[in-house]
């Protein structure tokens, strides 16, 4: 049978699909379900507000009818689970409201250590195995119930374990076999130190996805004089692990790569890792240059705080700092200590990891917020949508340059 009018156009809006003869408009959606765990729950609230006001918004630009798939539009997506802990630091998951048929998207910020929970009267700080495992209780507790679970990991759990040099454990690899051995569809991260871990899991859907965007339109809105100039504007690589990223940065915006390559001591092992000697700087002269130092985490701080005083006494004019994770595990006193002495201007890191008040008040941060773009990603993925235009970041941010020409 032909399709009427009115099928066809839900169909075009990929909020319906049709049966198997053709002419019944059928659902193509389940209600959404967004699970925050412990070390997610802020981040959770602001995607769940920006997801209601994504769908408010659709619905004034669209024929209501049409869109009137069940639990489309509700003023609260999210589903009360808890990870109980019992006094021997036990765990399980609880679910307190249904998820039958329900499409959930569970998010887990495993580098969260302000959570806490008892053991044997002592207070223990979650680790990120604590939260992994808490992921693997709530996916348990509705395995077999939802109509598909999803996990977005912002940070990408032993993702800097990701391969063998000696005998030693594959932990990122095995983490993926093992997440989607529970029965999970989806899995989405963010800038994976290296992606392809992905190759642990060739059958199955993994997403690592660029945070550049976001990025740069915090740094453009917050810094109104930065030049986006091949002879105002450098982009430095700390080493040559972050080479690819810095690269695409550099093409993006026409401007010179610099690069540093870290000479280290492999006689020697200090805390799990060979210690650095040095770094050494591979480019052009940086003198009257603005620098944007790119990498995908700031673990303690210390290898950027060293280049940015090998920059500076290179004659670099500002530096900054880009990083999707930003985790400052040594604390802030450095970073303030450089910023006072003008060493660093500007740390531009994203919000999805768990960001302290300490360093969200201090003069020389800038959060870039990626709430909505997660909304985005989850009001895609539920209606099976292509997701190459909105997590391939180039078009925007070419849009954004285009923006940023006219103002100046």
């Amino acid at each position: 049978m032909a399709k009427s009018k009115k099928a066809i156009k839900r169909d075009d809006k990929n909020y319906y699909r049709y049966d198997q003869y053709g002419d019944n408009p059928m659902p193509a959606d389940a209600p959404v379900g967004i699970i925050s765990l412990v070390g997610a729950k802020e981040f959770g609230v602001k995607v769940n507000k920006q997801l209601v006001k994504r769908r408010k918004e659709y619905l004034k630009m669209t024929d209501a009818e049409s869109v009137a798939s069940p639990g489309f539009l509700r003023d609260d997506y999210r589903i009360k689970a808890e990870a109980v802990r019992f006094s021997t630091g036990e765990g399980k998951g609880v679910l307190e409201q249904t998820v039958r048929g329900h499409d959930l998207y569970i998010i887990c910020d495993v580098t969260n250590y302000s959570c806490t929970y008892k053991m044997r009267g002592l207070i223990n700080h979650y680790s990120p195995d604590d939260h992994y495992q808490d992921l693997k209780r709530i996916i348990l507790a509705a395995s077999g119930k939802a109509r598909r679970i999803n996990v977005i990991m912002p940070f990408l759990y032993e993702s800097r374990q990701h391969r063998r040099t000696g005998r030693e454990s594959l932990d990122c690899a095995y983490m993926l076999e093992d997440i989607f051995d529970l029965g999970i569809s989806n899995f989405i991260t963010f800038d994976a130190h290296d992606d392809r871990v992905a190759n642990a899991v060739p059958t199955h859907s993994f997403e690592s996805i660029q945070s550049n965007y976001q990025i740069l339109k915090a740094l453009t809105s917050k810094v109104k004089d930065i030049k986006i100039q091949p002879d105002s504007l450098m982009i430095i690589s700390p080493d040559e692990g972050a080479i690819s990223r810095s690269m695409y940065y550099a093409s993006m915006l026409n401007v010179p790569l610099g690069t540093f390559y870290k000479r280290r001591d492999y006689a020697k092992v200090i805390d799990g890792r060979n210690p650095i000697i040095a770094h050494e700087f591979l480019g052009d002269s940086v003198e009257g240059y603005d620098v944007l130092i790119i990498d995908d985490m700031l673990s303690s701080g210390e290898s950027m705080l060293d280049l940015a005083k090998v920059l500076k006494s290179k004659g670099a004019r500002r530096i900054f700092c880009a990083v999707t994770f930003a985790l400052f595990t040594d604390g802030i006193e450095e970073f303030n200590n450089y910023y006072e002495k003008g060493l660093i201007d500007k740390v531009i890191a994203t919000n999805l990891c768990y960001l302290p008040d300490e360093i969200l008040n201090t003069p020389w941060f800038i959060e870039a917020d990626m709430t909505k773009f997660v909304a985005l990603l989850i009001d895609a993925m539920n209606h099976n949508a292509a997701m190459s235009s909105l997590i391939t970041p180039t078009a925007k941010i070419n849009t954004l340059l285009e923006k940023l020409k006219k103002k100046s």
